[in-house]
């Protein structure tokens, strides 16, 4: 039995912030079939405001989640309410079945979805015990009416031509023997076929078959058992195939590569009206029924590779995780239930937005098609689930994971980090530093001028001018005094897990790290100092759905209230007035958000990581070769990243401020305290007690506003 891993499932309760639309789409990824009116389990219908729904139950390790007709009524904020139409009852909560994005397969490449004998279709054990075995339940493992036809046919033509095997031989054939044609073999499947019939119930016997059976190849994996074969063929659960389709798969048993529907349809349909009338002639069926089921489509869906992960990048991270608890025999053997943290909507909307924003930056930029690559990971804050990961603009074709994999300079996201540490040590978001020219020899005595942006120093600034606009040699300035171990330290502390080298180029991002690392330092810093260690995996269960072990989450602070606080409220300065503004006009309903571009040298990279207070996003675009891209992280990355969060349920960041937090009004220019009406004065927080006690009047300042001045010389 292969692992089977599954994505979360979506829960539904009024109030929920989703729209129509997306749900929708969680249903058709379920494989729900839209309907006029839905009557059966997996169908649906929707209209303006409202979607009518026949769920399928599903079992919970907590519990079983059972099927029930829904009515789904929207407003403009969401999910309004929800109602059971056959009690007209109002449902606080109703968990879908969660979708299955990967299996885990065993060594011999079998795979199967075990069904038990009572969830099976009637018309399914009808069908096969017609055309396989009539007298199943009246004979003893060998039927000897059976035996002394095909012995007198395999007389006549001096070789084994007929077998005449009943459902327990077939069983023993397929369980414990080969398919070679001897006398030797048949004698031996005779005599297992007594024995376990005399070991095991009719009804064991035939449920063993049901999902032991050869039903077709998918590539390499063999494809066993009705319920894995209803999928492979007909993408729905076996409870909810129309008879027609029961009848076919019934007929493949015969010949699954020459009955096969996709290949040879015309034969799969003569077969599967041989099936037909065969249950006609035993009254099974009315002639009515043997015309309409007769003359149905097939209906089979395209071919769709069971054995390929729907997300191969999210499922490195997932196998990265499993490897630390189970031994690979027993992944790929013990049918293991493998519960994550995969949102697909979130990882649909990922894909399409990346690869589409790719496209249209390719045009806008004028740069070569295809060279340019990307990718995503959304983390939620809280829990520290990972909710989606995108390792490249094509994911048709599995390969080079960037998001995971692929490690590069992060540029300027490292800033956030060198100003935290500062603000740790006592300084204040109006703390003056220099933005000067900075030279500095390291270690080998290579010696280091680093440049602004645009070329420009402005001298005496204030800490969260320096931040907002990127200023590099205020950075640079600023690290000098606090020194580049301690930024490491703070790297790591906040969740690099690996040492960094301590150069004076760290302070400007010269530090190698992946998407997924970045998106577990930003975590801390979103998530008010309190470090999570992302996971992916949210439980696992045995095939008999007993817990085996649950993901607990792992918290710690790493970083007090109130610098945690200083540092998201200059973030979300970054978006509101800084290099990341782009993203205000982008998404105007949802300020306060908080974020950092990143740009490395000769535009290589282009990065943004950005939060609101429940989801946060890290984005990376950037070639394989390592060529220029012509692209800051403001004009490629954040792109993307602004038109993602359009399409999601974003929560605005929270600004509520820890007690030990204090409000001045500042002129920036100056760096003192002034009053509120003096133009340029800005609100900023303190710790209580550090704000600083020189006051100035405004009129006797005789400097332009911050505001006029703050869009000059803004960096990447």
């Amino acid at each position: 039995m292969p692992a089977r891993v599954f994505a979360r499932p979506l829960e539904l309760f009024p109030g929920k912030k989703i729209s129509q639309g997306d749900i929708q789409n969680e249903l058709q990824l379920l494989g729900y079939r839209r309907v006029s009116s839905p009557h059966g389990q997996g169908e649906f219908s929707a209209s303006k405001k409202k979607i009518n729904v026949y769920t399928r139950g599903y079992l919970f390790v907590d519990g079983r989640e059972k099927p029930q007709k829904l009515n789904l009524r929207f407003d403009n904020d969401g999910l309004r309410s929800l109602e059971n139409l056959d009690t007209g009852t109002q449902v606080p909560l109703v968990r879908l079945e969660p979708l299955e994005i990967a299996k885990i397969f065993p060594a011999h490449n079998e795979d199967r979805i075990l069904v038990r004998l009572g969830e099976v279709p009637p018309f399914l054990i009808k069908a096969l015990l017609t055309a396989e075995d009539r007298r199943f339940y009246q004979h003893h493992g060998v039927d000897p009416r059976g035996i002394a036809r095909a012995f007198i046919a395999n007389l006549k033509a001096m070789r084994i031509r007929q077998g005449a095997s009943t459902l327990t031989q077939q069983l023993v054939k397929n369980l414990f023997l080969s398919n070679e044609r001897t006398w030797w073999r048949k004698m031996n499947e005779l005599i297992m076929a007594l024995l376990l019939e005399y070991h095991y119930e009719k009804d064991e016997i035939l449920e063993a078959y049901l999902n032991e059976v050869f039903l077709g190849q998918d590539n390499q994996r063999a494809i066993h058992g009705f319920g894995l074969a209803a999928e492979y063929y007909f993408d729905a659960p076996l409870n909810e195939l129309r008879p027609d389709q029961l009848a076919m798969l019934v007929g493949m048993v015969k010949g699954p590569s020459y009955y096969d529907p996709r290949r040879h349809p015309k034969r799969a349909i003569k077969r599967r009206n041989v099936v037909i009338s065969s249950m006609a002639r035993l009254g099974l069926i009315d002639d009515a029924q043997k015309r309409r089921l007769s003359t149905a489509k097939l209906d089979v869906k395209p071919r769709r590779s069971l054995s390929r992960s729907r997300y191969p990048d999210f499922m490195d991270l997932v196998r990265q995780q499993l490897k630390k608890s189970y031994d690979e025999k027993d992944l790929r053997s013990e049918g293991l239930r493998i519960f994550t943290t995969l949102d697909p909507l979130l990882q649909e909307k990922s894909q399409s937005v990346l690869k589409n924003g790719i496209a249209r930056l390719e045009k806008q930029k004028k740069l070569p098609i295809g060279k340019l690559q990307g990718a995503v990971i959304v983390l939620d804050i809280r829990s520290g689930e990972v909710q989606a990961v995108v390792g490249g603009r094509d994911r048709r074709k599995s390969g080079y994971n960037r998001a995971v994999q692929a490690n590069r300079p992060i540029g300027s996201l490292v800033k956030p980090v060198v100003y935290l540490d500062a603000l740790e040590k006592g300084w204040t978001l109006a703390s003056p530093l220099k933005d000067e020219p900075v030279v500095w020899k390291d270690r080998n005595n290579k010696v280091w001028k680093p440049q602004n942006y645009d070329k420009v120093f402005h001298g005496e600034t204030p800490l969260i001018k320096a931040l907002v606009h990127s200023y590099n040699a205020a950075t640079v300035w600023l690290g000098r005094k606090l020194g580049p171990s301690s930024i490491a330290k703070h790297l790591y502390e906040m969740g690099l897990d690996r040492p960094v080298s301590t150069y004076p180029s760290l302070l400007l991002g010269a530090v190698e790290m992946s998407p997924y690392e970045v998106s577990q330092v930003y975590q801390t810093m979103a998530n008010d100092g309190f470090r999570i260690k992302p996971r992916v995996i949210r439980s696992v269960a045995t095939k008999e759905n007993q817990p085996l072990q649950r993901y607990e989450l792992k918290i710690g602070r790493v970083i007090q209230p109130e610098p945690a606080y200083l540092i998201k409220f200059a973030l979300t300065e970054v978006v509101r007035t800084g290099t990341a503004r782009w993203a205000t006009r982008v998404l105007p309903g949802l300020m306060p958000l908080a974020g950092k571009t990143g740009t490395t040298s000769d535009y290589r990279d282009s990065w943004f990581s950005g939060f609101g207070e429940n989801t946060l996003t890290v984005v990376w675009l950037g070639r394989d070769d390592n060529k220029p891209t012509g692209l800051t992280g403001a004009s490629g990355a954040l792109r993307i990243w602004s038109d993602l969060m359009k399409s999601i349920p974003l929560l605005p960041v929270d600004l509520t401020p820890p007690e030990k937090i204090e409000w001045f009004w500042v002129n920036l220019e100056s760096g003192r305290i002034t009053d509120k009406n003096c133009p340029g004065a800005i609100p900023l927080p303190f710790v209580a007690g550090t704000a600083l006690v020189e006051r100035e009047d405004c009129r006797q300042s005789g400097q332009r506003s911050w505001k006029e001045k703050l869009f000059e010389g803004w960096l990447h």
